[in-house]
């Protein structure tokens, strides 16, 4: 199976346009307190240009189903990620309202500290039939997401990344194209995610680095066997 690569904190078309002739399977827009912040009205005037092929997903943060839908809908968007400890209600809500084909993804953080409690979350989503991936991420005391920190890959293999791509499990966290190879190799994700990694500036892409992060996350894929 492929790798799925997500390129995240998109602000503009041209870097939505980047990212997707890079090679990733899909882009996330953060409607949550971010450098990276967008609205569903500049979402929707993005997602018309780009492939049907490219996931377009929305990331949320202490949300309700009634805001989430109306992103979704108004954005034109595919898929939502859920970077919140959310009701476990709120996935089969959304599911009624939008139907099979979105994309849901929920969110664990992994540190050393709560490592317990992360395997927990992840056997919880696992046995939720509206959850189509898990995104694990890192966390610092300002920042849910886009930290630019990475967690110990070494340890999250070992506790949580056993069956990673039947899980569906995402690697988030600190990921840029010096280190998603060893991230791979060690971790052997379903997808990869990243967003500061590959930035000139909060919210502004580097096209260097994203077509850089494509090409090695591909190729360590390859070679891990992924």
């Amino acid at each position: 199976m492929s790798l799925w690569i997500k390129i995240c904190g998109n602000t503009s078309l041209e870097d939505a346009l980047l990212a997707a002739e890079a090679g990733a399977d899909a882009l996330g827009f953060v409607f949550a307190p971010s450098p990276r912040r967008v609205t569903a009205s500049q979402v929707a005037a993005i997602v018309p240009h780009l492939s049907a092929a490219v996931e377009t997903i929305g990331v949320f943060v202490e949300a309700a189903v009634e805001e989430i839908e109306a992103t979704v809908r108004a954005g034109g968007l595919s898929g939502v990620q859920l970077h919140f400890d959310a009701p476990p209600e709120l996935t089969a809500q959304l599911r009624a309202r939008l139907g099979p084909r979105l994309r849901i993804l929920r969110v664990v953080h992994f540190s050393a500290s709560g490592a317990g409690l992360a395997a927990e979350q992840l056997r919880g989503h696992a046995q939720d039939p509206h959850v189509d991936a898990v995104l694990v991420d890192s966390r610092t005391v300002a920042a849910v997401g886009g930290t630019g920190v990475a967690f110990d890959w070494a340890e999250a293999a070992a506790l949580l990344f056993r069956g990673a791509v039947e899980q569906r499990l995402i690697a988030a966290g600190g990921l840029k194209p010096e280190n998603v190879a060893d991230a791979i190799a060690t971790l052997r994700p379903w997808g990869v995610d990243v967003a500061s990694g590959v930035e000139a500036a909060p919210g502004r892409k580097d096209p260097l680095r994203v077509r850089e992060f494509v090409a090695k996350a591909r190729n360590a894929s390859r070679t891990s066997g992924g």
